[in-house]
């Protein structure tokens, strides 16, 4: 159910001209509990025609961690970089965002966000920054409530004392379904300034191939929770459906989202989103020789991947393995890959959640050790500062 607030500004009629031109970022248990044997990533084979003039970048890349920003963070999920360079950072199983120093790391919570359920996958997840933070100081978040996963916004005031820095939550939509697993729960503001979130099929199968149904979908939402201008699917805020569990999204340089997703016990995928495809799910879990299906950009083995959040830079897209343990490189030329995917860090920092862009060559990468499935060290979790090419 989507819940009315106020007539969309006229600011956002631009949105139009990103849909007309394509503008395309575990196993059984959800998270990564899949079983199926270890296998590199593969590319997709074919790339369009109008990729040829896009720069292709080099087929190897690198990754160096510069430092590590925080620890003893409690089931990181969720991760918003601030404009003066802190971050604010969602729990979980907490239900709670705390504020990230980026030079010190030292830790500020701004309050428990009221009416999060947290339970299995489900709890606090996704954050991000209204597009006008400067002036209007929201944060969204996308959260697991008692009945459903829902999408609030709240008022941001660092004046009032650490705890007490929430407003109360606004619903902005609400009527996501839910479940122990598959939650989805990323949510980004795109380059066309609407609202899109990933959600998941709730361990119900069925609800990825209705359209009806907002489980198993990207949606794209203005910042008031009503369907944006422009979506493939008249007065419907579904943008793209047949999805299993998506909880990364990124845009390219040129505008194009990818979105991470979780497959069952053989393939998860990288996509290239186009408006109102199908991706499958639960007829194909990776490639299918269906026409009407959109095949993968890339697909790894649930051992290897299992993955979360995605970011983009330096020519290439990244993402961030929770069973597999590991940051993936995929370089792109257009929404194909153009090499085969590159992991980085295999089993040094454990299961790895977030990775969000910190501008340039720079990535902030949030571990996922505290959340039952990993196995804690000293220190867990913590925000990494990694340098990529």
């Amino acid at each position: 159910m989507i819940v009315h607030r106020r007539a969309v500004t006229a600011v956002l009629a631009a949105t139009t001209l990103l849909l007309t031109a394509g503008c395309s970022s575990d196993g059984g248990g959800g998270d990564g509990a899949g079983g199926s044997p270890s296998s590199s990533g593969t590319a997709s084979g074919s790339s369009p025609t109008r990729q040829a003039a896009e720069a292709t970048p080099p087929a190897k890349g690198s990754v160096k961690v510069v430092r590590t920003v925080a620890e003893g963070l409690r089931t990181p999920w969720g991760l918003a970089p601030l404009p003066d360079g802190d971050l604010l950072v969602s729990s979980r199983d907490e239900g709670t965002i705390i504020r990230v120093d980026g030079q010190s790391g030292r830790k500020t919570e701004l309050g428990r966000v009221s009416g999060v359920s947290a339970a299995g996958e489900g709890g606090l997840l996704g954050i991000a920054l209204s597009p006008d933070y400067a002036s209007d100081h929201m944060v969204y978040a996308y959260f697991t409530s008692d009945s459903d996963n829902r999408v609030v916004r709240m008022v941001y005031d660092e004046r009032k004392d650490s705890g007490e820095q929430l407003g109360a939550p606004d619903t902005v939509f609400k009527g996501i379904p839910k479940g122990f697993i598959h939650n989805g729960g990323r949510i980004a503001f795109g380059p066309d300034g609407m609202l899109y979130a990933g959600t998941g099929e709730s361990g119900n199968t069925g609800l990825s191939q209705d359209r009806k149904s907002l489980g198993g979908k990207i949606l794209r939402l203005t910042p008031e929770g009503e369907p944006a201008p422009g979506n493939p699917f008249p007065g419907s805020p579904v943008y793209s459906y047949g999805h299993r569990n998506v909880q990364g999204l990124a845009w390219d340089s040129h505008q194009r989202l990818f979105a991470s997703e979780f497959g069952q016990d053989t393939w998860d995928e990288l996509n290239a989103i186009k408006p109102g495809d199908n991706y499958g799910w639960p007829t194909a879990e990776g490639r299918s020789d269906d026409k009407k299906f959109h095949n993968p950009t890339a697909q790894w083995h649930t051992d290897d991947a299992s993955p979360s959040g995605a970011a983009f830079a330096e020519g290439s897209l990244w993402m961030a393995g929770l069973k597999g343990q590991r940051l993936w490189r995929i370089p792109l030329k257009g929404t194909a890959a153009s090499a085969d995917p590159q992991a980085f860090l295999k089993g040094e920092y454990g299961r790895l959640r977030t990775v969000v862009s910190a501008g340039g060559d720079k990535l902030w990468l949030v571990t996922s050790n505290t959340d039952g499935r990993g196995s804690p060290k000293a220190g867990d979790d913590r925000i990494l500062e990694i340098q990529v090419s």
